[in-house]
């Protein structure tokens, strides 16, 4: 799943979403961070059974800090859904849910 998305974001073939974009924002993501730790992330949750495309989180990092993304894998794009620095309280080194 991780290759089609880095494939289809290295083509510029993706949504950013309105939540997301409104995340970003709060956030401090530039859409040039959002796409380079996509592109240098890695999958910590799968979402198979997502509608309507199977969804991921992906871990990855901007500015030396771990932030999470939530991503679907449509059949022609990938769709940009959430991305948020995750919580201590409810991650355990940003890799595994409390």
């Amino acid at each position: 799943m991780i290759d089609d998305i880095k494939a289809l974001m290295k083509e510029r073939k993706y949504i950013i979403t309105l939540h997301a974009k409104k995340r970003m924002d709060e956030r401090g993501f530039s859409s040039t961070d959002l796409t380079t730790f996509i592109m240098n992330g890695d999958i910590i949750e799968e979402y198979s059974d997502s509608e309507p495309c199977p969804s991921a989180l992906i871990l990855g990092t901007v500015a030396g800090c771990h932030c999470h993304a939530v991503v679907a894998l449509c059949k022609n794009h990938v769709r940009i859904i959430t991305v948020y620095w995750p919580d201590e309280e409810k991650w355990i080194e940003c890799k595994t849910r409390k």
